[in-house]
């Protein structure tokens, strides 16, 4: 009768392949690689008896806050005033604010844009970085030609100034 022996597996154990050489048969393919016996270190076992060397206090230190079950708050330092309360705090950010790509008459003069004007054009001549984002024509500069130019927002210098050059503005989202 052959004795039958029954092998304690540990996590460690289950985790990593039986005990080969440690050969490679193919280095060019990662699914040939074998991993090596003792390459995967069982967890430790904390607070199991004190047989296992982790036991009585764990590993936590004797008595005290963090010796407790209990857990400690996020930036909790004790009852000392919190870093991110005693950090200098400066200014406000509107959370709502709409940001515009600012358009100049002085550039679509200078480009010498007539006609209409839409977010693609200036896209495309490079006046804007994106034509979905919202667009603002300011009145910088005069205007000669009279343009129809499309946008989200338009000062009233601007308004005035393409008005009397005999143009037009279209706001974008308006239905007229």
């Amino acid at each position: 009768m052959s004795k039958r022996v029954t092998k304690r597996l540990n996590r460690g154990a289950i985790l990593s392949k039986p005990k080969t050489k440690n050969t490679v048969k193919d280095s060019n393919n990662i699914n040939n690689i074998e991993i090596p016996s003792n390459s995967r270190k069982s967890p430790k076992r904390i607070g199991r008896g004190p047989g296992s060397g982790n036991g009585t206090t764990a590993g936590r230190g004797q008595k005290g806050q963090k010796a407790r079950a209990s857990s400690i708050r996020p930036g909790f330092e004790g009852g000392q005033m919190r870093l991110y309360l005693r950090m200098p705090k400066r200014g406000f950010k509107n959370i709502f604010k709409e940001k515009f790509q600012p358009v100049n008459l002085l550039i679509i003069s200078k480009l010498g844009l007539s006609g209409d004007i839409s977010p693609e054009i200036l896209e495309e001549k490079g006046i804007i970085s994106n034509k979905n984002n919202k667009i603002k024509i300011l009145g910088s500069g005069d205007i000669k030609s009279s343009i129809k130019i499309t946008a989200d927002a338009v000062s009233t210098s601007a308004l005035e100034k393409i008005k009397n050059a005999g143009g037009d503005v279209i706001i974008r989202g308006i239905k007229p």
